[in-house]
């Protein structure tokens, strides 16, 4: 399987793959690449509908540039600067792997972008770093923190000189489970409701109440596993090479 980034050939072929309505997978195999570079590129670059091979290409080599540009000057034996062990290009593929697994889940674009950088950053950060970091405008930091907070994913704190800082902790995919199994909650409810109105005897009517006894009984699950295995969002590395 090849590696490395794609090639303005491969990027036309995921164009005509896209055109002919085939599934990433299927794109993904005829290039023998992995289905995931497939889905972050055509995610990254407008979605399945707006995607264009030389915008795409180009919009590619805009943002090497620009990683080439905000990269610290290299050592004398031309090695990449690491900081606390990391190599930064590596860190800022990975934030883009990350937003992208994000969009997949739901989030909007630029919410997706504010929470992986949150959650992969080890400080907590001010909304001016946000938007230095991210190169985006204070409006779109505030209107995705207002999201992420509605969800549970996100806190604030009050930081010095009354700068506040938003916080995620390790209990942003248990809270982002619950939020699944509410929305779940609120299918049952709604499934149910619609039971009443068409009849329990009636071909909908049935079709519903089935529904609803599936969903109510995945959120119930949802609901106890999540409780089951919070302990382990909070697990540290000592404890668990205690466990292993």
């Amino acid at each position: 399987m090849p590696g490395g980034r794609l090639t303005q050939q491969e990027r036309q072929q995921i164009a005509l793959g896209l055109a002919d309505g085939l599934a990433y997978a299927e794109i993904a195999r005829r290039l023998d690449r992995p289905t995931s570079t497939v889905t972050r590129e055509v995610t990254r670059n407008g979605g399945p509908t707006a995607y264009r091979a030389d915008l795409a290409q180009r919009a590619t080599e805009r943002r090497a540039q620009q990683r080439r540009q905000q990269s610290a000057p290299r050592g004398p034996q031309g090695e990449r600067p690491r900081v606390d062990g990391r190599d930064p290009e590596a860190v800022r593929e990975y934030e883009e792997a990350f937003t992208t697994v994000l969009m997949q889940s739901g989030l909007p674009k630029m919410t997706a972008r504010v929470l992986a950088c949150l959650f992969i950053t080890d400080e907590d950060l001010t909304a001016a770093d946000l938007v230095q970091r991210l190169q985006v405008s204070p409006a779109s930091i505030s209107k995705a923190i207002t999201f992420l907070e509605g969800q549970g994913l996100v806190r604030r704190e009050r930081g010095e000189g009354r700068r506040e800082r938003y916080v995620v902790d390790g209990d942003i995919f248990y809270q982002a489970t619950l939020a699944s199994a509410r929305a779940n909650d609120q299918l049952v409810e709604t499934a149910r409701q619609g039971v009443g109105i068409l009849g329990r005897d009636t071909t909908a009517g049935v079709r519903l109440e089935n529904a609803a006894r599936f969903l109510d009984f995945i959120s119930e699950t949802i609901h106890r596993a999540a409780e089951q295995a919070r302990d382990v969002l909070h697990t540290k590395p000592a404890e668990r090479e205690r466990e292993g």
